[in-house]
């Protein structure tokens, strides 16, 4: 099939590769000049594991082209799907602007019906406004083709986008007409036929909740397991053994259990503000989402905490932060819980050691005291503690001898739990680890 993509940010790149992949003649449009010469050239604008091998693998197949003029990209397309930003306001109600233009541009440019699939996450009877804009801007042009709206979103993790978008564990179409349906089923058929997976068929607003309500349901499970964590510091209790044990019911699960420094990233903190907004519009106040965020802003200062506990005051400290992307696999910074320890160190007088294997280009310059390592251990060598931030593997294989030896003071404050609090304090290091004893002030 004909497929456009607007918008080719994280999504929609991933998902105008993988539409490729899948057989459809796809072009992937933006009105960032800059962004389609890359792309064209061959580079990416961010980081996704496996993505630069298929983008390029189409490219050369000519299933895949991207383009910045709106006429090419939207003339003949049969589907087209919305990938474009939604930023939030400042009363966290998302900006709904670019999907608006990206509605108006099809209705401009499309020469005939085209099924109009929204994939950016979007509030509840967005639907009807996309179709409203299409409509008016179809009238004002004198335009007769009628184009139908369903909502398709997304549930791609950053880090193992393309895997999650070739394999999903489900696929969530709404549609208002017989005829929409027919066309998605069509777009998924190739992707059905090599991997089987749910396809749930519903209603336009429906499946706008989905995926309002899937996000914000992860974001609570991860507060409520860095709730948890702060009543196993205070107990002695170990969070890793409950949530363990907790994940062996099927009712629960293990993912989404690991305690920590907070969720982070362009899609929880946004979405789940979101849907607060959305709810007290309707007339509800979603209290437990309002708690939700308030742990998680809690989760975000414990490193910092931790530090001020070890080491009394932070003034001219050199710390070492490992780990700047909000998760592993990705050098995306929105949001990363890296950020607000940072700024609380630097408020505090610190210097603070960076290094991220990916994502340090993301935060050059942005910090007035920062010093950027390529080397982890170079990071390390002379620190008056270290933080961890994004549980990287490769921290993983720093063995704890090599932290007490590299640091100038044996201070580990462990916010994503990479090493065992045990093989830490057996190294002679002072641990605060999530969710686990403190072994104790420096010097007590």
């Amino acid at each position: 099939m004909r497929v456009g993509v607007l918008g080719v940010g994280h999504v929609g790149l991933v998902t105008a590769a993988c539409m490729a992949d899948f057989g459809h003649d796809v072009i992937g449009y933006d009105d960032d000049g800059h962004k389609i010469a890359a792309l064209r050239a061959g580079d990416m604008p961010f980081y996704e594991p496996d993505l630069d091998r298929l983008v390029a693998d189409n490219v050369s197949t000519g299933r895949l082209r991207f383009s910045g003029d709106a006429v090419e990209a939207l003339s003949d397309r049969e589907v087209v799907f919305i990938c474009v930003g939604t930023p939030s306001r400042e009363d966290g109600s998302p900006n709904l602007a670019y999907v608006q233009a990206a509605a108006q541009a099809v209705a401009a440019h499309a020469r005939g019906p085209v099924v109009v699939a929204e994939k950016s996450t979007v509030p509840v009877r967005t639907g009807e406004r996309i179709r409203q804009a299409l409509a008016l801007e179809s009238q004002a042009r004198q335009g007769t083709a009628h184009h139908e709206v369903v909502s398709n979103p997304e549930f791609l993790r950053e880090g193992s986008a393309v895997e999650d978008t070739l394999r999903p564990d489900r696929i969530v179409v709404g549609a208002d007409s017989t005829n929409a349906h027919e066309v998605m089923r069509r777009v998924y058929t190739p992707q059905l036929e090599r991997h089987d997976c749910p396809y749930v068929e519903t209603d336009v607003k429906t499946a706008e909740l989905i995926k309002h309500a899937s996000n914000a349901f992860l974001a609570t499970k991860i507060s409520f397991i860095n709730a948890v964590a702060r009543v196993c510091e205070l107990t002695g209790a170990d969070v890793e053994t409950v949530a363990d044990a907790m994940g062996h019911d099927p009712r629960i699960g293990r993912a989404f259990l690991n305690a920590g420094i907070g969720y982070g990233g362009s899609c929880f903190p946004k979405d789940v503000e979101a849907f607060v907004h959305i709810a007290a519009e309707l007339g509800y106040d979603f209290g437990l989402l309002r708690e939700t965020q308030r742990i998680n802003r809690e989760a975000k200062v414990w490193p910092v905490h931790q530090l001020r506990r070890l080491l009394w005051n932070l003034q001219d400290k050199e710390i070492a932060v490992l780990g700047v992307a909000f998760k592993p696999g990705t050098d995306d910074i929105r949001d990363a819980p890296a950020l607000d320890v940072i700024d609380a160190l630097e408020a505090d007088g610190a210097s603070v050691r960076l290094h991220d294997p990916v994502a340090l280009d993301q935060v050059r310059g942005r910090f007035a005291r920062a010093e950027l390592y390529e080397d982890a251990r170079e990071a390390l060598r002379g620190a008056h503690a270290v933080v961890t931030c994004t549980e990287w593997d490769e921290y993983r294989k720093i063995e704890p001898e090599q932290l007490a030896e590299l640091l100038a003071y044996p201070v580990v404050v462990d916010g994503r739990n990479v090493w065992d609090p045990a093989a830490l304090e057996a190294a002679n290091l002072r641990v605060a680890s999530v969710g686990t004893p403190f072994s104790g002030d420096l010097g007590a």
